[in-house]
C-alpha cells in the first residue's frame, strides 16, 4: 500500500486529467484508480481489485486486454524502426500494408487515408480538407460545418466546437463561428411523443434544410455526424433517419462526414457504420478501433470525389500544406494491422453484433419494466439504460442528484465498469468485442443491482 499511497500523491501532486474535476481530485475527493494490468474484458488496479471493463476503456480496446500479438507486432517494430516520418512520399511497411488493409474494409467509393494520431487531429484534418476542397472548386464562401446537438467529434478548438455538448464548450469561447448545430436525432426525447420514427426523422431531415436555408447553400461545406450517437447518450438513429439526410445533404450539394471513430472496425457488427445504415460518405474519421487503442492512431478516410479534387489543388498549388510529425507513424502502424488480422481471425465483427443483441435482450429484460427505466436501447456492441424519475410521460431527475454517477459508482463496486454518460442519467456499455455471454450476464446483474440500490 505504501508503493500505492505514493503513486496516489504524485498523481494528485503532478497529473492534470482530462474530463475530471480538478480541485475535487487535487483535494482527494475523488478516487486515484492506478491501473496495473488487464487481460480480455477485466483489468485490474494497483490494489489488486479486479474490474470487468464494460466500456473497453473509452469504446476502444476492442480486441480486449493483454493481447499478445499486438504487444509483440508494437516490440519488434520499434526494434526494427521506431519512428520515420510520411513527408513528401515517405512511408514504412507498416504503415503502407495499414493503409491496404483499411481501404480493403472501407465502404464503397473511398480513395486514401490519412492517418493521425487521435480522432480529435482527424476531424481538424477533414475540417481542413473540406475548406481546401471548396477553395480548389472556387466555391469560397462554402465553409460553415453542420453538427449535431449532444453529437461528439473531439476537443480541439474545430472539433470541441462540433461536439454538440455544453461541457467542452463552457468557458472555453466555443463553438467557433464557422459550426452551427443542428437536431440530435434523440428519438426517446422527442417534443411530440405520438410521432413515429419515421415522421421524427422526416422532423430532422426538415429542420436540416430550415438551417441549411437560412444561413444558405451557399454558405455550408459538410455536415459532420456518427452512424450511433456515442457520448451523447448512445443513441440509434431512429428509422429512416440517415436516407432523410442524405437527400438533404445531396440537394445542396453539402458534403458528409461520417465520424466512425466509435462505429468504425466493427462495434455494429459490421465493418463500418456507414454500411450498416447506408451512408454514402465523403469523409470517414477512425481512430480507436483501429488499433483498439493498443497504439495511438486515427485517420482520415476520404472519397473518390473528393481526392480528384485534392489532386487537382496539388497540381495548381503544389505539395498540400497539411501534416503531422506523428502521421502514420510505424509504431502505431504495425499495431493496426495486427490489431486488424486479429479482428479477422477470432471473427470479432461478428461476435460483436451477436452479444451486442444479447447484451439489449438481457438488459432490456432484467430492467425493462422497472418504473425509473425509461429505455433500453443500443445498436451491436453499443448499449445504453436511460433513467428517468416517472414514465408516461417522462420526467427526468434534477441533475444535482447525480442518479447516473451514483449507480455507475455501485456497479464499480461490484466489480463492473459501465459509464455515466453526460447530459443525462443513461448508463452507457461498450464493451470489448470478445465478451462472453457469461461475461453480459454478470454486467447485466451488476446494473441491475446498483439500480436498485440507488433507486429501489
Amino acid at each position: 500500500m505504501l508503493n500505492n499511497d505514493q503513486i496516489a500523491l504524485w498523481d494528485r501532486e503532478n497529473f492534470f486529467h482530462p474530463s475530471t474535476h480538478l480541485a475535487m481530485h487535487a483535494r482527494g475527493e475523488t478516487p486515484s484508480r492506478v491501473i496495473r494490468t488487464g487481460a480480455g474484458v477485466h483489468i485490474e488496479d494497483r490494489d489488486g481489485k479486479r474490474l470487468l471493463d464494460a466500456f473497453a476503456g473509452l469504446y476502444c480496446v476492442n480486441v480486449g486486454y493483454g493481447r499478445p500479438e499486438i504487444a509483440e507486432a508494437i516490440a519488434d517494430q520499434a526494434r526494427e524502426l521506431a519512428y520515420y516520418h510520411a513527408y513528401v512520399g515517405h512511408g514504412t511497411e507498416a504503415s503502407i500494408t495499414l493503409a491496404k488493409m483499411v481501404m480493403d474494409r472501407a465502404p464503397k467509393g473511398m480513395s486514401k487515408v490519412y492517418f493521425g494520431l487521435s480522432g480529435s487531429d482527424a476531424n481538424e484534418t477533414n475540417i481542413k480538407l473540406v475548406w481546401y476542397y471548396n477553395n480548389i472548386l472556387g466555391r469560397f464562401e462554402k465553409k460553415k460545418i453542420i453538427s449535431r446537438w449532444r453529437g461528439y467529434h473531439g476537443s480541439g478548438l474545430m472539433t470541441g466546437s462540433l461536439t454538440g455538448l455544453g461541457l467542452f464548450h463552457q468557458k472555453f469561447d466555443l463553438p467557433l463561428e464557422q459550426v452551427i448545430h443542428t437536431d440530435a436525432p434523440y428519438y426517446f426525447r422527442r417534443e411530440k411523443t405520438e410521432m413515429s420514427e419515421e415522421a421524427f426523422s422526416a422532423q430532422c431531415a426538415a429542420r436540416l434544410e430550415e438551417l441549411i436555408l437560412a444561413h444558405g447553400p451557399d454558405t455550408i461545406a459538410a455536415f459532420i455526424g456518427e452512424p450511433v450517437l456515442g457520448t451523447g447518450g448512445i443513441v440509434p438513429p431512429p428509422a429512416g433517419y440517415w436516407p432523410a439526410i442524405q437527400a438533404v445533404l445531396r440537394k445542396y450539394d453539402i458534403l458528409l462526414i461520417a465520424d466512425e471513430v466509435v462505429t468504425g472496425f466493427g462495434r455494429l457488427g459490421t465493418m463500418f457504420g456507414s454500411d450498416h445504415y447506408g451512408i454514402e460518405p465523403d469523409f470517414i474519421t477512425i481512430a480507436k478501433g483501429l488499433t483498439s487503442a493498443y497504439a495511438p492512431l486515427s485517420g482520415s478516410i476520404v472519397s473518390d470525389r473528393v481526392w480528384k479534387v485534392l489532386e487537382q489543388g496539388t497540381d495548381e498549388n503544389g505539395p498540400i500544406g497539411h501534416g503531422w510529425t506523428y502521421s502514420a507513424h510505424p509504431i502505431g502502424a504495425a499495431a493496426g494491422v495486427a490489431n486488424l488480422r486479429l479482428i479477422d481471425e477470432l471473427g470479432l465483427v461478428a461476435n460483436a453484433g451477436e452479444m451486442g443483441a444479447y447484451l439489449k435482450s438481457s438488459l432490456t429484460e432484467a430492467l425493462g419494466d422497472h418504473p425509473n427505466v425509461g429505455e433500453v436501447r443500443g445498436e451491436g456492441l453499443m448499449c445504453a439504460v436511460e433513467l428517468v424519475e416517472s414514465r408516461a410521460p417522462n420526467t427526468f431527475f434534477d441533475p444535482s442528484r447525480k442518479i447516473g454517477p451514483s449507480i455507475a459508482a455501485a456497479m464499480a463496486e461490484m466489480g463492473v465498469i459501465a459509464r455515466a454518460m453526460p447530459q443525462g442519467d443513461i448508463i452507457g456499455y461498450a464493451p470489448p468485442f470478445c465478451i462472453t455471454r457469461e461475461e453480459i450476464d454478470t454486467v447485466v446483474s451488476a446494473t441491475a443491482a446498483a439500480v436498485k440500490k440507488v433507486l429501489g
